[in-house]
């Protein structure tokens, strides 16, 4: 077939929506483009000059250009699955484009989704990318592995697991993508870079090293540096600077080969690059002195620590090597250092009981940790946490794996746990700790807690929203029972409504 022009689509979920709001609330209508697709659309443009990404977490899609594309690639994480999916059979239903899924969600569960789609990329697609077009436009079905595709018998075909990339030196063109440039300079949205892939660990409720391996690749630090260069130029239009002046390296453990750190952070001081930057770390780093004086040196102002549990017993249960000592004495090295901490966090551990959020929200004002992420325990399929709880899932609704409670733990209800994250959310993002803010932080540390208080906000919103489905279901599976008499509810005495978190 004659390629001659592609489209790469992230859906939403939910889908980008204009907003004023967009400029200061992050992830409730508005969120930064996949880092991941956006390279792959790079890679496939040189191929294929006519070739656009449309990303749903920042702008509105085309459809008629959409549809007049020959081959569309659609990424998908497990959250936006539905929404990939409805996508999916809507441009299958009225294009002849060839549709492609990819992403973690679909390599980790291709034979769910190969019956929305022509074919789904396996894994990395850097070079399986390439060989595909190829395939393509050779009219014969791709036999090299990485991918999976339904047979002409409707059975599905699957070639193989590939072997990951030796080497990954893209920088994404950001102008790829439709709507990008033109809200580029709103503080919610922080220019990204990508540098390394894989983990050496084997935490059971993470999805990236059985996607991207145990064996850390990385790129070269000039093709880091080079990335961070155009990211900043990227985000800092010339109408003037922005407020939040903070660049993240979103790798999921940026230390993990450390000679490899050690020269990237080199070659960031020895550019002259004037950023500030943050990162995601394991508690390991926090013992690394020379790492931490690099990291200083080169304009890094904290770290975003995947602290996840606050007892030895949940590290235990969920093959993460770490005690809470360990994670103490890291953040204070770090603060020693003069390098904030963040904390990301996990509630609904077997381990758990009811008073974990308030427990959590005390232990970070115990130890000064500037800002959190708290999600309910969650369940990428294909992990060792989720085969462990098949069996207590409240459902498969992907769309809720985006931080609900969506299991059944071992000592709480899902409705409790989704009320220990509210109430963890509510006590850290308070009103007393943001005038604390207003009073005590300066610059961007400032802009970052007002900024994270209005997303908490809208976070604990929607999931009091489920909240409410929760607790339905919850009442819905309890013997019945003769209630109480009650006075009928008058104007003047309205019937009670249960309060959330």
């Amino acid at each position: 077939m004659e390629i001659r022009k592609i489209r790469f689509l992230e859906p939403g979920s939910p889908a980008y929506r204009p907003a004023f709001k967009n400029r200061f609330v992050y992830e409730e209508t508005i969120r930064n483009p996949s880092i991941g697709l956006m390279t792959l659309a790079t890679i496939a443009r040189g191929r294929v000059p006519d070739t656009r990404m449309y990303s749903e977490s920042i702008s509105l899609v085309d459809w008629k250009d959409v549809l007049d594309a020959d081959v569309v690639f659609l990424g998908v994480f497990t959250f936006a699955a539905p929404r990939g999916y409805k996508l999916a059979q809507y441009i299958k239903a009225h294009s002849k484009a060839v549709v492609v899924m990819g992403g973690l969600h679909a390599s980790m569960n291709y034979m769910e989704a190969v019956r929305y789609c022509d074919y789904v990329l396996l894994g990395e697609g850097d070079e399986s990318i390439g060989e595909f077009l190829d395939a393509l436009a050779a009219g014969r079905e791709p036999d090299f592995p990485g991918v999976a595709y339904r047979g002409r018998d409707g059975e599905t075909v699957c070639t193989g697991a590939r072997r990951p990339p030796e080497r990954f030196e893209t920088v994404p063109d950001r102008g790829i993508v439709v709507g990008y440039r033109e809200r580029a300079g709103y503080n919610t949205l922080w220019p990204q870079v990508h540098a390394s892939r894989g983990c050496p660990h084997d935490c059971d409720y993470c999805a990236v090293v059985r996607h991207f391996g145990r064996r850390v690749r990385t790129r070269s630090p000039e093709s880091v540096v080079e990335d961070i260069r155009q990211a900043i130029a990227f985000h800092e239009p010339a109408r003037g600077r922005r407020l939040t002046q903070m660049l993240w390296i979103t790798d999921d453990n940026f230390f993990a080969d450390r000679a490899w750190a050690v020269s990237v952070l080199e070659a960031i001081i020895d550019s002259g690059i004037s950023y500030h930057f943050t990162i995601q770390a394991r508690y390991e780093v926090g013992f690394d002195d020379e790492m931490l004086e690099l990291m200083k040196r080169a304009g890094f102002t904290e770290v975003a620590m995947g602290i996840e549990f606050i007892e030895d017993e949940s590290f235990e249960m969920y093959h993460k090597k770490c005690t809470k000592d360990d994670v103490v004495r890291s953040i204070r090295n770090i603060q020693a250092h003069g390098l904030g901490v963040r904390g990301l966090f996990i509630l609904g551990a077997d381990s758990h009981t009811k008073g974990v959020g308030a427990r959590l929200a005390a232990f970070v004002e115990a130890y000064g940790i500037k800002g959190v992420l708290i999600q309910a325990m969650y369940f990428v399929p294909g992990t060792p946490a989720y085969e462990a709880a098949k069996d207590r899932l409240l459902h498969r609704d992907w769309e809720k794996y985006c931080g609900n409670a969506v299991h059944r733990p071992a000592r709480m209800t899902a409705a409790e746990l989704q009320r220990e994250v509210i109430c963890a959310s509510r006590k850290i993002y308070s009103p007393a700790r943001l005038l604390r803010a207003l009073l005590t932080r300066r610059g961007t540390d400032r802009v970052l807690f007002i900024g994270e208080y209005l997303w908490q906000a809208s976070v604990r919103k929607r999931m009091r929203r489920e909240l409410a489905n929760l607790e339905a279901a919850e009442l819905a599976t309890q013997p019945a029972q003769i209630p109480p008499a009650q006075p009928a509810a008058t104007p003047a005495q309205p019937a009670a409504t249960p309060m959330a978190g």
